[in-house]
């Protein structure tokens, strides 16, 4: 059983969340309904939950100002959102998950079983991630973190070399040649990484431009990156391949 916390400025929200955990969520205790965003960040203090479920949006104080402002954060997140909010972005990078008013029961159910699997796995340093990355969703966002065999990695984007579709897993080779399987389709990652940085050559890969070393022309052609890998560059995908790297 977790011990939740609800924290909604719009006591519909909040009272509608709140019934639908009862109803379909019985892994979730929920020990606290907090309608302003300081009522919310004394509960966490006090009651050490192990699941948050919090709006984005609130007066006075938002969610990244709340979390900045906890002494301990050594608990599940969920968000809450109306909208398609600038920060969603920078919570998948965290790992973290994000649910859209009104929430749907399925989604709601998803999440939380979510959370039952990542059985807080380094949730504190997540956080801390997703400040950093909201801090700086001005420039570029330094790091990701990714779910694999042997816990979650913390990993720099731009020593990723490039991406292999394994099924609907896929696997991040890394600047230093280490591999990381991790339980993100491709599609996925090429929603999330800067489209001018990282490039879909084929249904199977995704690479980093900055890490080629040699383009092999050919009926949709061949790239050799740094580390020695040749992958194939689909005919599909040939023409937008040669424009991005300016050729």
């Amino acid at each position: 059983m977790l011990r939740a916390i609800l924290i909604d400025d719009e006591e519909n929200n909040l009272k509608s969340l709140n019934v639908k955990l009862r109803n379909h969520c019985p892994e979730i205790e929920v020990v606290a309904l907090c309608a302003k965003a300081q009522d919310g960040l004394e509960q966490i203090e006090i009651l050490h939950p192990d699941v948050v479920f919090l709006d984005i949006e609130m007066p006075i104080m938002n969610a990244f100002t709340l979390l900045r402002k906890l002494s301990w954060r050594n608990f599940e997140l969920i968000f809450v959102t109306a909208y398609n909010h600038y920060a969603v972005q920078a919570i998948k990078f965290s790992a973290l998950d994000y649910l859209v008013k009104p929430v749907e029961v399925k989604d709601l159910k998803i999440a939380v079983s979510r959370v039952l699997e990542k059985k807080m796995n380094s949730p504190n340093q997540r956080l801390e991630l997703l400040l950093e990355n909201v801090l700086g969703q001005q420039k570029e966002m330094k790091k990701i973190a990714v779910s694999s065999s042997t816990g979650l990695q913390f990993l720099k984007i731009a020593h990723i070399v490039f991406l292999e579709a394994a099924g609907n897993y896929t696997q991040l080779v890394m600047a230093d040649s280490k591999k990381f399987m991790t339980s993100r389709t491709l599609k996925e990652y090429e929603e999330m990484l800067p489209a001018d940085t990282f490039i879909r050559i084929h249904n199977s890969h995704i690479i980093n431009k900055n890490y080629i070393e040699k383009y092999v022309r050919g009926e949709g052609g061949q790239v050799i990156l740094e580390g020695g890998a040749i992958l194939d560059i689909s005919k599909r995908k040939k023409s937008e391949f040669l424009k991005i790297i300016g050729t």
